[in-house]
């Protein structure tokens, strides 16, 4: 699909809901886009993001030219980027990667724009998008880490069903089986993803070992469990967080305040819900409370956004602003 001929060439790989996402977050941003082509396992004409695509194959020959590849895995399957993201490297693209298989490769840059923009200069082609979940505690508390360091954190997690993709939207809405191990209707489920040797699932492990890398902390002791609820979209985390030092409530509310990208939605009276995040692209936080060096509050983002594509399209952004991508030369 041609643009206005000015910017970057830009391929977004996969039309699920991620995908969607993606293509309504570059126009909302207004990402500057010579050429936007939407890439999947079949040809087929199709709406992504409210627009009519003539999706092509994801296959190498179509990244020629590409300046920017987006690859919308769906959370925690072995996704397209295995297979093809070498091939787009090659051929001169940088690939942001949605899926899970590279973030915790030592190669490649595990970014949240707001914590660690800086990690990006050392890319090789690759960038890998943080877990939705991982993102949603980390906005609210690197500030609170950077400022006054942290010890240890305990995260509960209660996880909209979109982000099991299409199918977790039906299993909620149509009643289909299979996707969870029981039924999510007027449900709670703490069992995302498989159960390692040490009794954390998947999810949980992801959210310390993600935080571990983008924080630059190996040692940080994070204790998580993810639970899925029977809400549409926006996962919502209660975090309950030793920091290095004692702080005051109003020192806590400071950082809340003027962190970039969150929004401070009031103190232990004021909290804001999945239900108003969804549709949202930030951070929100609030249910706030202070013991010494013990803080507590509640987070919440759209997790198709703020959790995945609008976290993607601002890493593209930061490359930019950071000349680390210029266009390449038309002929």
């Amino acid at each position: 699909m041609s643009e206005n001929g000015q910017g970057y060439v830009v391929a977004v790989v996969g039309a699920g809901m991620v995908g969607d996402r993606l293509v309504s977050e570059l126009r909302r941003r207004g990402f500057p886009i010579s050429e936007l082509r939407v890439l999947a396992r079949t040809a087929r004409t199709a709406e992504v993001g409210g627009e009519t695509f003539e999706v092509g194959v994801a296959e190498p020959e179509a990244f020629e030219g590409v300046d920017f590849a987006f690859f919308a895995g769906t959370e925690g399957e072995k996704g397209a980027a295995v297979q093809l993201s070498g091939a787009a490297i090659e051929r001169g693209a940088v690939v942001i990667d949605n899926g899970s298989d590279f973030r915790l490769d030592d190669n490649v840059p595990l970014v949240v724009p707001e914590v660690n923009a800086g990690d990006l200069a050392g890319h090789n082609g690759l960038i890998a998008n943080c877990n939705c979940s991982t993102i949603t505690m980390l906005v609210p508390l690197a500030p609170l880490a950077r400022k006054f360091g942290v010890e240890k954190v305990v995260v509960s997690t209660y996880q909209a069903v979109s982000g099991s993709g299409r199918d977790g939207v039906e299993a909620l809405e149509n009643g289909r089986e299979g996707v969870y191990p029981k039924p999510i209707d007027r449900n709670a489920i703490p069992l995302i993803g498989g159960v390692g040797p040490d009794g954390y699932t998947s999810e949980e492990t992801k959210m310390r070992l993600e935080s571990r890398k983008i924080l630059g902390l190996p040692d940080l002791e994070v204790y998580a469990t993810a639970v899925r609820i029977p809400v549409h979209t926006g996962h919502a985390e209660s975090v309950y967080v030793e920091l290095g030092r004692e702080v005051t409530k109003d020192e806590v509310l400071e950082i809340f305040s003027s962190a970039p990208g969150l929004v401070f939605s009031g103190d232990a009276d004021g909290f804001p819900t999945p239900l108003e995040a969804a549709g949202e692209p930030g951070t929100y936080v609030g249910r706030v409370r202070v013991e010494g060096n013990r803080v507590s509050f509640w987070c919440v983002a759209d997790n198709l956004l703020k959790g995945a594509a609008t976290n993607a399209v601002q890493i593209a952004e930061s490359l930019i602003e950071q000349a680390l991508v210029t266009p390449k030369a038309k002929v």
